[in-house]
């Protein structure tokens, strides 16, 4: 049996409601879903909030790093107040003052190809903020073997991008057909090359949307394009990712 919504939930979520596209019933399995996000830094931060804000039944959070007065430029869900406390927890408890209907798991911990299958266990989309090559491999691949799927975005300078992935489906590509097959790549971090604040909300905001996309369907299927954006420019790219028939993960011949 359904628990309908709340009072409360009912002039929370009322701007949902009305809209056509989404209206009770998908604000009903918004209530319902579980999203697991890794990162809870520059792009994290306002999936999270808006994914709260939104009504997403549960958050799981990993990240294993600690709040540093250098990201409060951009990771808005953290005060001046959270330096040196666990993200993870600091996030938990900003979430749960913005919407108290929504639980939030937090896991202190680095996602690894050994961890990740038991932590995007029973989630119905996973968004991948995180900041290195490796993990978001491993992200993936637990992704696709669920065949959860998957919202990937990266941010450097004034750039960002954001995919979604279903490779599971015969039309689809998965992560690996956009990269290829590499174990891992050198790059710069923000640490090292700076990001504009503005730039990890945008990615954030468009993440949080093509989460709440894959759990209560509107619009065009985003899944297999990718949106290329430049800040300097204020251009935007969109292109459609072919499904790599060779893929080792998806494609013909994989496991």
């Amino acid at each position: 049996m359904v628990t309908p919504l709340s009072p409360d939930e009912l002039a929370r979520y009322a701007r949902h409601i009305v809209l056509p596209e989404i209206g009770g019933a998908g604000q009903l399995r918004l209530r319902r879903a579980h999203v697991a996000v890794i990162g809870a830094g520059g792009i994290g931060s306002p999936v999270l909030q808006y994914l709260a804000a939104a009504g997403v039944g549960r958050l799981t959070v990993i990240d294993d790093d600690r709040v540093e007065a250098s990201n409060l430029q951009r990771q808005t869900v953290f005060a001046t107040a959270d330096a040196g406390t666990a993200k993870v927890a600091a996030a938990a408890a900003a979430l749960t003052r913005l919407n108290p209907h929504v639980d939030v798991v937090p896991h202190a911990v680095r996602i690894d190809a050994a961890t990740a299958p038991a932590l995007l266990r029973d989630a119905d989309v996973v968004i991948d903020g995180c900041d290195n090559f490796e993990t978001r491999l491993a992200v993936a691949d637990a992704a696709l073997a669920a065949r959860v799927p998957l919202v990937s975005a990266a941010v450097g300078r004034f750039e960002g991008q954001l995919g979604v992935f279903r490779g599971w489906e015969s039309s689809r590509p998965c992560y690996r057909c956009f990269v290829g097959d590499a174990p891992a790549r050198e790059g710069l971090t923000c640490a090292e090359e700076g990001v504009l604040g503005p730039v990890t909300g945008i990615l954030g905001s468009l993440a949080a949307l093509e989460a709440i996309r894959q759990i209560a369907p509107f619009g065009d299927d985003s899944a297999g394009r990718l949106v290329l954006m430049d800040f300097l420019s204020l251009r935007f790219r969109t292109l459609a990712l072919p499904k790599d028939p060779g893929c080792r993960a998806c494609g013909a011949g994989a496991d």
